[in-house]
């Protein structure tokens, strides 16, 4: 029996107008290459390195929000290895002295967490030559690292899942994967539950730059398979810095894994050491003035919407918890109908959300939480079918105006001259249902009762026709 331990390292790019030591612009979606650069972040000789406060409150919040302690005094270090994206011969990283260590998220524990410059691109694959890239080379990079406590691919996707929303929420990165903003690298090793001690881990293997989580989940899969084969051919695993092949799904060896000593880590000489605790904006209490709420907090506060009596959904929950676009429009209409809850939530992830996908997102600023309210109040009160809903509700995405006046248009017909009209023709055109509820047939009633909402598009009260043909067959 063997048990997998895997730790995460994940790297996100911080949300800054300027990147980390100098004035370029950190603009990720640029598409010119080499356009958002300068002398500092293409490593001139004589250049000097300026911090970015901001990047530096990035990381600090990040700290608090996890509950990790703010370190009093900070600094950088030289990271020496030689890479063709890496202008200086050297990356400006943290090693001894973290902006954050410990703290936890979804009680996985954190080990420290760093601020660091990021690389330049390299594209290969352009012939018998390699192009390079710096627009992102200094942009701010912060890098999480957990300590080796989760067992499964999907708890770790779990946990990438959730700091990715705790980044968005802070306003620290957009961490949009597909743009390189937020990374996954894998630490990966197993043991034998019955032969090693509880506490000992086995041979780790480092899988580096996983691009989604769904490549995160089958590298780590792949990777406990591949060192559980090993080692049931008594084999042993070896300790490497291996890459993941998404047309194979596989990992792939890269190079044996190096130390800390291999990077050659001293003191970068050209920054000074930061005194956190002697700047106002850095205190925990200021911190904490500006993070707003977070999204495990948010969850709780919808599970405790309704409890004991009708709970909110799961699925709703975990919908408005995620998309804070939703999430706002639920919090807003709630606020003005706060007993419709489960109602507004539907509307929302089914209607609304459906809307969304079929005609993009610019029609979201029609549905307001005023405007869904009424909908909500009229749907309530039986003056809108479930059909007039949705069409009212599309009409407002497609169009705008008022929820009011538009809500009108596909009011409910209750009025029995204009559906005892309605009635005798559908009596008319099917006379075979007449005969078959007449011959106690129960469900002639409900079809001759659909043939009526069908005729009005909906808009026919179904319990006045109910009453109404009850009344035309007797």
């Amino acid at each position: 029996m063997y048990i997998p331990t895997i730790g995460l390292e994940i790297h996100a790019e911080l949300k800054t107008n300027t990147k980390m030591f100098c004035d370029s612009r950190n603009d990720s979606n640029e598409t010119r290459p080499n356009v958002n650069v300068c002398h500092v972040c293409i490593g001139h000789p004589g250049t000097l390195p300026v911090i970015n406060k901001e990047a530096i409150k990035h990381v600090l919040k990040v700290g608090v929000a996890i509950g990790g302690t703010l370190a009093d005094k900070t600094s950088f270090d030289r990271k020496n290895y030689f890479y063709p994206d890496i202008p200086k011969g050297y990356q400006i990283s943290q090693y001894k002295h973290p902006l954050v260590s410990g703290g936890s998220v979804n009680g996985i524990a954190i080990t420290r967490v760093h601020l660091e410059e990021d690389t330049g691109i390299s594209l290969h694959n352009k012939g018998n030559y390699s192009l390079l890239d710096f627009n992102r080379a200094g942009i701010p990079l912060m890098e999480l690292v957990t300590e080796p406590v989760m067992h499964s691919a999907k708890d770790a996707v779990s946990f990438a899942q959730e700091l990715q929303l705790l980044f968005r929420y802070l306003g620290a990165s957009d961490a949009n994967m597909e743009k390189g903003e937020m990374r996954i690298e894998a630490n990966v090793s197993i043991r034998q539950n019955s032969k090693v001690k509880l506490q000992e881990l086995g041979t780790k293997v480092e899988v580096k730059n996983l691009n989604s989580f769904r490549a995160a989940e089958r590298a780590i899969e792949y990777e406990v398979k591949r060192q559980s084969e090993l080692l049931e051919n008594g084999e042993a695993v070896t300790q490497e810095t291996r890459g993941w092949d998404d047309n194979k799904q596989a990992t792939f060896s890269q190079r044996l894994k190096e130390e800390s000593h291999d990077y050659r880590y001293f003191p970068e000489p050209d920054l000074p050491v930061l005194d956190i605790s002697s700047i106002p904006a850095f205190s925990v209490e200021a911190l904490k003035k500006e993070i707003l709420e977070l999204p495990s907090e948010r969850r709780a506060r919808y599970q405790r919407i309704g409890e004991g009596k009708s709970s909110m959904d799961p699925r709703h929950i975990e919908m408005f918890v995620s998309d804070n676009l939703f999430g706002k429009l639920f919090d807003d209409t709630i606020n003005i109908q706060p007993l419709s809850y489960n109602l507004i939530a539907n509307f929302i992830s089914t209607d609304v959300a459906g809307l969304v996908s079929k005609y993009g997102e610019n029609g979201l600023k029609n549905i307001t939480p005023e405007g869904l309210s009424v909908i909500v109040v009229n749907y309530g009160k039986e003056d809108l079918s479930s059909r007039g809903a949705k069409d009212t509700l599309e009409d407002l995405f497609l169009n705008g105006g008022d929820a009011s006046e538009v809500c009108k248009k596909y009011l409910q017909k209750s009025d029995s001259e204009e559906l005892a009209k309605i009635i005798q023709e559908v009596m008319r055109e099917n006379a075979s249902a007449v005969n078959d509820y007449k011959k106690g047939k129960e469900s002639a009633l409900q079809f001759l009762v659909g043939q009526g909402m069908k005729a009005t598009r909906g808009a026919g009260n179904p319990q006045v026709f109910m009453s109404l043909f009850l009344e035309a067959l007797k």
